[in-house]
């Protein structure tokens, strides 16, 4: 399969402060890319050099065919990007604003197009005159998501962009992306939402900068090598604060009404929580989940800015 970007060694730096280093990052054509990691981890100067906006300081490659260093600006043509906030102009309309990103592209037949698009979104005549300012988080996101669409980019990057969205919305958007997906569309979506990201074909996480994991939600959650107990019972608080104390235990996290107690080696797991097993709590081997491997990447990254 043909890859819709390709490059190597992408590094950047702010005021002598290395905010992504030497990353390495290969998607497929069509493929639906999570890229994940907390806020600072370099995901969004990642994105902003994908699409042409940022030049790098090393490295080089390839998107959607164009070298990242040279031909930008046809880069920029054929990729649609959303921001992580709304970046359309909420003093003009929802029509306004389609018709405005319609021209920047100069797309073909522009009117009919923005008028489909509109008919698309389900806006009735009257509220396509609607302030885009006064719409609904959800909506919003589906507005920006037509406006990157308008000019039928092959290649989507989305910053966040279901940040503070309501559940059914989210579910319509993704929804939507496997759509434009099955269509050969390319997706690099950056979230914090763990039932987002196993929804990718593949994912990636950083951390300070660095790549630390790229493959399927299976293979991540594989090769990260964790072993996992979960306990339930009483005084869970108490029992957490005892465990993190113990050698052989890296990690004591609170989910729901259980605790995830992991470590990388199973036998030092079971002779740190041997002590504790009693008739008061339920203990029982689990598989870790993507969200514990991932404060477990966490916990070990270096902090570069430190």
């Amino acid at each position: 399969m043909a890859l819709a970007i390709n490059v190597k060694g992408l590094t950047k730096s702010f005021d002598h402060k290395e905010v992504v280093s030497h990353i390495d990052l290969d998607v497929k054509s069509g493929e639906i890319f999570g890229f994940l990691g907390p806020n600072g981890s370099g995901k969004t100067t990642t994105i902003r050099m994908l699409c042409g906006l940022l030049k790098p300081d090393a490295g080089d490659g390839h998107c959607l065919g164009y070298n990242i260093l040279t031909e930008s600006l046809l880069i920029k043509m054929q990729v649609g990007y959303m921001t992580q906030r709304f970046s359309l102009y909420d003093e003009l309309s929802i029509k306004e604003n389609l018709d405005f990103i319609a021209r920047i592209y100069k797309v073909p037949n522009r009117k009919k197009v923005v008028a489909e698009c509109v008919e698309n979104l389900g806006f009735s005549k009257q509220r396509q005159k609607q302030l885009a300012g006064t719409l609904s988080g959800g909506w919003k996101q589906r507005l920006a998501l037509a406006a990157a669409m308008l000019h039928q980019p092959k290649l989507l990057l989305l910053d966040e962009p279901t940040a503070g969205v309501d559940p059914q919305a989210r579910r319509e958007f993704w929804n939507t992306i496997h759509d434009l997906s099955a269509q050969g569309i390319t997706t690099l979506v950056s979230t914090h939402y763990m039932d987002e990201a196993e929804r990718c074909h593949r994912v990636a996480y950083m951390a300070y900068g660095h790549l630390l994991a790229t493959g399927t939600i299976d293979s991540v959650i594989e090769n990260a090598g964790l072993y996992m107990w979960t306990v339930s019972g009483d005084n869970l608080q108490q029992l957490a604060a005892q465990l993190r104390e113990q050698t052989g235990i890296e990690q004591v996290t609170p989910f729901g009404r259980q605790l995830h107690i992991i470590g990388h080696d199973p036998k030092e797991l079971a002779a740190a929580i041997a002590p504790f097993k009693n008739n008061n709590h339920e203990w029982q081997i689990a598989n870790p989940t993507l969200e514990d491997v991932f404060i477990s990447y966490v916990a070990k990254a270096k902090d570069n800015f430190a």
